[in-house]
Order: structure tokens, then C-alpha cells, then sequence
């Protein structure tokens, strides 16, 4: 239904900064929530962080709480996720996703539509 591309990923030094962005099209962008998982090699994709259809409600995983922070610009149809303090443990692709409920964040399954990821490195 909905198309996504995510971009703004790249290498940083432990303790700086990333905003990584997510274009969507081909849907009513502010119908769905949208969230960030992130998988890392050799891990299940894990949610990152969800954010309801007004951008009034957000939720996120306890290891990047104080730390990432997701937005929305339904004017523009995108989704931000300003990444701050970044940790080498932070490495991973990171896919945006859209659902239509905000409910089972965590559940991939019930996610519509997926971009195809951008690569964020974290050295030391």
C-alpha cells in the first residue's frame, strides 16, 4: 500500500549524532503509525521506536530511551529518528514500518509496509 525509503544512515564515532529520515508515498501517510526496527548481523529485527497517526503519542524501547527520539511531519509524509549518544551497540540496519493500529508495537507481523533499511555504524 504505503512505499517507504529511509535514508540518513552512515558511520559515526561512539557518542555523536544521526537523524535518519523516512519518505513515504502511495498512502494517506497520517492513517497509519509508524515505527523504527533495527536488526543487527545475526539478530531478530527489534523495535526501535513507534509513534501513533498525530504524532501526540510515542513509545520506544528501553534500551534507547533519553537517547532516540521519533517524529512525525505528516505535512511532508515522513518520519524522523534523531539518534543522539549513539552507541557501537547501536549498529544495525534500520527499517521504518507502517501499521494501521497503535497496538503490538513490537509485533513485525503486523506491520503493512517496510522500507528497505539504511546502514548505521558505530565505531569506538
Amino acid at each position: 500500500q504505503v512505499q517507504l525509503v529511509e535514508s540518513g544512515g552512515g558511520l559515526v564515532q561512539a557518542g555523536g549524532s544521526l537523524r535518519l529520515s523516512c519518505a513515504a508515498s502511495g498512502g494517506t501517510f497520517s492513517n497509519y503509525v509508524m515505527s523504527w526496527f533495527r536488526q543487527a548481523p545475526g539478530k531478530e529485527r527489534e523495535f526501535v521506536a513507534a509513534i501513533n497517526r498525530s504524532g501526540g503519542s510515542t513509545y520506544y524501547a528501553e534500551s534507547v530511551k533519553g537517547r532516540l527520539t521519533i517524529s512525525r511531519d505528516n505535512a511532508k509524509n515522513t518520519v524522523l529518528l534523531q539518534m543522539n549518544s549513539l552507541k557501537p551497540e547501536d549498529t544495525a540496519v534500520y527499517y521504518c514500518a507502517a501499521k494501521i493500529s497503535y497496538t503490538m508495537l513490537l509485533l513485525t507481523t503486523t506491520y503493512s509496509s517496510w522500507g528497505q533499511g539504511t546502514q548505521v555504524t558505530v565505531s569506538s
